[in-house]
């Protein structure tokens, strides 16, 4: 039976009045939850060379694979491109890269496009010095850095050579970050990682673009190339089909250009920054590696003063970002331990209140796969970030969520960091749905080092409930959430101390649901411990 008051039924409103807030870490460490494994876990298979979404659509020496970065603050930005296609075969040519200018036209209007810059252009090859392998060459990859922007403004822009004809793209816009300052902030920023090229990617890059982000972060395991053998045949495991086989890890480097393809949509309208994940090494001849990563995306090394493509900073409005190279050298006698000590020294907290980092492989995973494999990164940095109140660290490479409670060292911590794992289907791999704690599901410590991990660190615990043992026998108390899904979150910062977090699952996508939601809030008066300048609050 209906009661009314006014023209709202009773019921209505106190349906509205039990939409509770969003809990808050300010409650304090939450007791661990443990999402049951659902049925549908998404379509983990790899989008063909047939599908439109990943074919060629330009023609001569038209821009495509077009996309936005941000610089280290939001009065410039960097635009991207690629002309000309790629090659494949025993023999390749590479092109030219002076064939063609580097050159976008911008302004405030699309008709008014009055501004010029011109930037560099390269070409990269993937190359195997074995009998009936494959060898790649890229089209020329166009880098162009866009100065003197007014924060918080949309530009529009063209990008290619305007002195030959059809070699000029359609017009384009991005916004600008907010102005860096303790009271704006980018309106949403969506978090995605392991993202590839599958029926899963086009579900998350789907959803993620239906809430309209200012900003994506991609933290790490881009294309899948290297799951592929150099004729194009893949699999869902490189190891497990092909590494008895082949004298190298091959890769497939056409699968890079059908992911641009397929992204344009977002990273030309939206800015994207990258950090590279394991699925990026590549090794090639001459052991060379990394070789596409560190061509086809800007990044703000010089801006920044890494001068590294796997490390750097950037200001959004009062956030200081900072990525960081899990596959690169992060001992304290390393550069990137340099660099990131006097780049942490450098934050003024009363410019900047937010300390938000993004690696790939996470520190405080409690799945069985990669289950505490970033552990010299953390016995290495982890001291320093939080003697400088990091805030939050994003990471992926595990393909399932999982969201901590503030924790440091393995131990709660009211001034840790909050560790997020996003994930994606996008390698046809699992989902990760086993737990490290799960009985008889503990890994064995790995015996031999992984080379880009940087040695072996991680042993028996010595102290708290799992002393003596490598793994809980329950779910940790510093695991607060956990989920085998995949999808994208969406990181909210309101003000300069309350920042709202939402993990958006695939199978949500039509139904507005939020799988986890927690605010996340600073306590800077209580936290900041080294930070040379006092926090704003």
């Amino acid at each position: 039976m209906w009661m009314w008051r006014g023209s709202m039924p009773l019921l209505l409103l106190a349906a509205a009045a039990a939409v509770a807030e969003p809990a808050s870490t300010l409650e304090g460490p939450s007791r661990p939850v443990t999402v049951p494994l659902r049925e549908d876990r998404g379509h983990a298979v790899d989008l063909p060379d047939t599908d439109p979404r990943v074919q060629r659509r330009v023609t001569g020496w038209a821009p495509e694979q077009i996309a936005v970065a941000l610089s280290a603050a939001p009065t410039s930005a960097w635009v991207s491109w690629i002309t000309g296609d790629f090659q494949m075969g025993g023999a390749v040519k590479p092109l030219d890269p002076g064939t063609v200018g580097s050159v976008v036209r911008y302004g405030l209007a699309a008709d008014s496009l009055v501004r010029e810059a011109t930037g560099d252009a390269l070409v990269y090859s993937q190359l195997y010095p074995f009998e009936g392998l494959q060898n790649y060459t890229s089209g020329i990859i166009h880098h162009v850095r866009l100065q003197g922007l007014e924060p918080g403004t949309k530009y529009y822009y063209q990008c290619g050579d305007p002195s030959i004809p059809g070699a000029m793209s359609a017009v384009h816009a991005f916004r600008t970050m907010p102005a860096v300052g303790p009271r704006s902030y980018p309106g949403r920023i969506a978090v995605v990682g392991d993202l590839g090229l599958t029926y899963n990617t086009t579900s998350t890059v789907e959803h993620m673009a239906s809430n309209q982000p200012d900003l994506v972060l991609l933290l790490g395991d881009v294309s899948y190339a290297n799951l592929y053998l150099t004729n194009g045949t893949g699999t869902d495991c490189y190891s497990c089909s092909f590494a008895k086989s082949t004298p190298i890890h091959e890769t497939y480097q056409p699968r890079w250009d059908y992911w641009g393809r397929y992204m344009e949509p977002v990273t030309s309208s939206t800015p994207m920054m990258v950090v590279e994940g394991n699925h990026e090494i590549e090794q090639q001849i001459g052991n060379k590696t990394f070789a596409a990563y560190s061509a086809r995306f800007a990044f703000p090394s010089m801006e920044s003063e890494s001068f590294s493509p796997f490390y750097y900073s950037f200001d959004a409005g009062g956030i200081h970002f900072i990525m960081l190279a899990a596959y690169a050298d992060y001992s304290k006698s390393g550069e990137q331990y340099r660099w990131l000590e006097k780049d942490l020294a450098k934050v003024d907290r009363s410019v900047t209140p937010w300390l938000v980092a993004g690696w790939h492989a996470p520190w405080y995973s409690t799945y069985k796969a990669h289950y505490r494999e970033a552990e010299c990164m953390r016995v290495a940095m982890e001291e320093l970030l939080y003697s400088y109140g990091l805030d939050i660290v994003f990471t992926g490479h595990v393909h399932a969520y999982e969201r901590s409670n503030r924790v440091f060292n393995y131990t709660l911590d009211p001034c840790g960091a909050v560790h997020i794992s996003v994930g994606d289907g996008g390698n046809r791999e699992k989902m990760a749905t086993t737990h490290a704690d799960d009985p008889g599901r503990c890994p064995e410590p790995m015996s031999t080092p992984d080379a880009f991990m940087g040695g072996f660190c991680a042993f028996n615990f010595t102290s708290g409930p799992a002393a003596g043992s490598f793994c809980w026998d329950r779910q940790p108390d510093y695991s607060a959430y956990r989920e085998s899904s995949f999808g994208h979150g969406i990181l909210e910062v309101k003000n300069e101390t309350h920042a709202l977090w939402k993990w958006h699952r695939n199978q949500d996508l039509y139904q507005g649901a939020v799988g986890d939601e927690i605010y996340i809030v600073r306590e800077p008066e209580r936290c900041l411990l080294k930070s040379s300048i006092a926090a704003y609050f």
